[in-house]
């Protein structure tokens, strides 16, 4: 096992893997920004050090900074966390190269799925339904009117790089391919560096779908059931929930079995999340993450099973503590997303905090970043506090939901806690029939 791991990241989530290793016994390593020089994570851990400037560039970004740090204070792994470098294939391989251990998966796994177009490619291989689309990148318009006639109106352009919806546009006919096509190339190349876009055809009302997945490296592969993340604005997810309730038992373990089956084949290790489009009774391959998933407590909460504590074993050579069989689902989980952002605009609201209180009872969890006194920068992401409830089932988990949403108090500053409220006073919300596009083209109309 590790004697000491540097968090390379910030927020709720450096807090939860300092966490995990608390209850592993392993000495902690907070680096940090001279914006976090306060952070809650930066506090608690047994050593800390300063990186850089605000930006992210200059900091989280900086991997000569990180791996100078980390040889500074003498770790032997870095856990990436979520966002910034967790899916970088090069500051994977710079970390192995220094005798550090990454704790994540191996470098070729994160490049292959980190590029979009080979990631479908190696899903086709490995047996993972696609969604009907071109085989690579589209190279320019004439090409772009080819594959669109043959996948059929409406399709979906998409950046071969990223995510977070950058570098997605939607073409409904022809009229409008030539626009969809040159702004999703130039969005992706501002945004990735990267200007390749390929197509596909565009699903009118699909939910995401995600099946959470452990591998070690004795070939024990399990999945954890799925998560339904469909309620997200720009293609950034607002709320998810655990079970889907839209998947039944039977449907569970066909498209988790396809999802075990996959990263067997590609003799993955650690931790990942396979995302699907489910339309019509029929999953489609959107992308692979290699990383820790920020939704991940509702299905620690289903299953009991603490994933940052298995990811962190994993990394250090250890065999996974339980197989398939010992995998049952308890109750449900839903997770808010609590962002420092105004509740109809969505304008950033950053700031001082003087007054957190954290709602508390029976299934209630909250992991934040956050505490009275404390300053949201205006930095870095506006996640400030993930509010996550279990209940017996769902209808049980969604009172307990409304009770806790009443309890939180984050003020002065704007959050998103009022939009929460109004979407679980919804019908769509209690009876669970949501898409991914209900929110932003239905509610907030």
């Amino acid at each position: 096992m590790f004697s000491k791991i540097l968090i390379a990241n910030r927020g709720d989530v450096a807090l939860r893997v300092l966490r995990a290793c608390k209850e592993l016994n392993i000495k902690t390593v907070a680096i940090h920004s001279t914006a976090d020089n306060d952070a809650m994570h930066v506090r608690l851990a047994d050593e800390s050090v300063c990186i850089g400037p605000p930006e992210s560039s200059k900091s989280y970004l900086n991997i000569h900074a990180i791996i100078t740090a980390a040889q500074l204070v003498g770790a032997d792994a870095i856990h990436p966390g979520v966002g910034f470098l967790s899916e970088n294939a090069d500051f994977a391989e710079i970390v192995e190269a220094h005798n550090i251990v990454f704790i994540g998966p191996k470098p070729e796994h994160i490049r292959c799925m980190g590029d979009k177009i080979e990631a479908k490619i190696t899903a086709k291989k490995l047996g993972i339904p696609l969604v009907p689309g071109s085989s690579g990148d589209i190279k320019n318009i004439v090409h772009a009117k080819a594959e669109a006639k043959i996948i059929g109106y409406p399709v979906l352009i998409k950046a071969a790089s990223g995510g977070g919806g950058r570098g997605m546009k939607v073409a409904q006919s022809q009229d409008d391919l030539e626009e969809a096509f040159f702004s999703a190339k130039s969005e992706s190349k501002a945004a990735f560096g990267d200007d390749r876009v390929y197509m596909e055809r565009y699903l009118k009302n699909p939910r995401h779908i995600e099946v959470q997945i452990l591998a070690d490296k004795f070939g024990n592969t399990v999945h954890l059931g799925e998560r339904d993340c469909s309620i997200q604005r720009r293609h950034q997810k607002v709320i998810e929930e655990a079970p889907s309730p839209a998947i039944n038992k039977k449907t569970r373990e066909y498209i988790g079995n396809i999802a075990t089956k996959a990263v067997s084949k590609m003799g993955y290790l650690g931790l990942g999340t396979i995302e699907f489009l489910y339309e019509n009774n029929e999953f489609f391959f959107i992308e692979m993450n290699t990383r820790l998933q920020v939704e991940h407590p509702i299905t620690e909460a289903i299953t009991g099973i603490d994933i940052v504590r298995e990811q962190i074993m994993i990394a250090s050579g250890l065999p996974l503590s339980f197989k398939q069989s010992d995998i049952s689902i308890n109750g449900h989980a839903i997770e808010c997303r609590i962002n420092a952002e105004h509740p109809e605009t969505f304008i950033p609201s950053p700031g001082k905090i003087s007054q957190f209180h954290s709602p508390g009872g029976m299934g209630v969890r909250v992991d934040a970043c956050i505490y009275s006194g404390y300053i949201v920068p205006p930095n870095y992401d506006s996640l400030i506090a993930k509010l996550i409830i279990h209940g017996e089932n769902r209808s049980h988990c969604i009172l307990r939901l409304k009770q806790a949403l009443k309890e939180i108090i984050i003020a002065p500053i704007s959050t998103t806690i009022d939009l929460h409220k109004k979407i679980l006073e919804t019908k769509v919300m209690e009876d669970g029939s949501y898409d991914i596009r209900w929110l932003e083209e239905e509610f907030l109309s």
